[in-house]
């Protein structure tokens, strides 16, 4: 490594904050050089397959042609002009393709930049619903435990109260309601007896509840757990059941990663809010959307406010749009499908089995998530350091090793992603043995 590059990742380790971690401790950042397909080259010279999809948005590869060519056509015209009283294809272009995928019912776009932010819109959208309708008292939110929404203010309120990273803010956090995590596993026998208690918390504050908010079928970053669709489907029919809307938080499992284009289609739902990001633009420009029924964007528009208060600075931002549309075109081709069965058999395959190692207490496959459970947490500086060493980009938290690659990885590539997480599980110092918490 040269000169200029000792001289970045210094200055980047003394001022630069990274995501989940400590400026007076840091973790060690790796300086990227360039990335292409599904490899991610660093500045020492190391070449990385990439297991995260880059916190699970880059479906297509890095680098992508289309992607590139729709960035690069779209500001020649212009890059950015302000929402507000003005318009543009690519929005309206997106908002159309994304009404034709997302499940039915779901006919009005709100564009932000970011997942976080789409959860903010969901709730408040949900929250001002109710207030149109001269029922102000349903403003609680109800979840359940394990769940994870975001890191601005109502996004944390409704993410998991102990295990959800945001303890410290809890005295200042919107007082919400939490039910039991989903119990039934993916693949267990479903038992009806697995909602009681989110059934309980249904009739005892219905009155109060706005909205239920859920990860549909995977529990992402809350514990990368997997339940059972006829839990969703129960989720949906206490809903209706109490006059409660039903927010799906699909920014993680949203445009194909569990196996079906969004993962309510498990359950053959279809929610009154839905929230995307992370995969929107293929991992190429940060960008959001919630998606509602026309019941709530017009009762909303006809309520006290007549309006819904909300307007990102780089809301609808047509480079984003464009890229955005690009990304969709692609997974339109439906060759996603394919690639994602062959993902699922290669984890199923290869991952599966380490379900016997001393040092392993699950494994959990869907589409093109694997996940090994450790028993330990792990030692986030050591076993990158050691993922990077066998050319592999994992970055565990917690127990929980995960891999989410972009859906054009080879089999080639699967097996060098499980070949390193195998070695890795060998290594005493990749763990801490004190079951101290270990960043994202």
């Amino acid at each position: 490594m040269n000169k200029i590059h000792t001289e970045t990742l210094e200055f980047d380790k003394n001022h630069v904050w990274h995501p989940y971690t400590s400026m007076s401790k840091p973790l060690p950042s790796y300086l990227v050089e360039s990335a292409q397909g599904v490899h991610i080259s660093l500045a020492t010279g190391e070449q990385v397959v990439d297991g995260m999809s880059s916190w699970w948005s880059v479906l297509h590869g890095y680098n992508h042609p289309e992607l590139n060519q729709a960035l690069v056509k779209q500001s020649e015209k212009f890059s950015h002009v302000m929402f507000g009283g003005l318009t543009h294809e690519p929005a309206v272009e997106l908002a159309k393709n994304l009404i034709s995928m997302t499940p039915s019912g779901l006919n009005k776009v709100f564009l932000s930049d970011s997942g976080s932010v789409s959860v903010e819109v969901a709730l408040k959208m949900a929250i001002q619903y109710w207030h149109s309708k001269n029922k102000a008292e349903k403003h609680k939110i109800l979840t359940v435990k394990n769940g994870y929404h975001g890191d601005t203010f109502a996004a944390m309120s409704v993410c998991d109260p102990v295990n959800g990273m945001h303890q410290l803010f809890e005295p200042v956090l919107m007082k919400n309601l939490f039910a039991p995590a989903p119990n039934i596993s993916f693949d267990q026998v479903w038992q009806a007896n697995d909602t009681d208690e989110l059934a309980a918390m249904f009739a005892r504050h219905h009155h109060e509840i706005a909205a239920f908010i859920i990860e549909p079928i995977v529990q992402g970053a809350g514990g990368m757990r997997m339940y059972h669709p006829n839990y969703l489907k129960a989720c949906r029919a206490l809903c209706d059941q109490y006059n409660v809307l039903m927010i799906a938080d699909e920014i993680a499992t949203g445009l194909g990663r569990t196996g079906k284009l969004f993962a309510c289609e498990w359950a053959e739902i279809s929610p009154d809010i839905i929230c995307l990001g992370k995969t929107l633009t293929g991992g190429y420009m940060t960008l959001a959307a919630t998606l509602c029924t026309d019941e709530i964007a017009n009762n909303i528009s006809n309520g006290e406010a007549g309006c819904f208060m909300h307007g990102p600075t780089f809301m609808g931002n047509p480079l984003a749009c464009a890229v955005a549309n690009a990304s969709l075109g692609i997974l339109k081709r439906n060759e996603w499908q394919q690639q994602v069965a062959n993902i699922s058999a290669a984890f199923k395959q290869q991952l599966l089995p380490l379900q016997t190692h001393h040092r392993v207490h699950d494994v959990r496959v869907l589409g093109a998530i694997g996940v090994v459970e450790a028993t330990e947490n792990v030692n986030m500086a050591e076993i990158q350091k050691r993922f990077v060493e066998l050319g592999a980009w994992i970055r565990p938290f917690g127990k929980l090793i995960y891999v989410m690659p972009p859906f054009v990885i080879s089999a080639e590539q699967i097996t060098l992603l499980v070949n390193a997480i195998s070695t890795v599980l060998n290594e005493d110092k990749c763990f801490l043995q004190q079951q101290a918490t270990s960043s994202a």
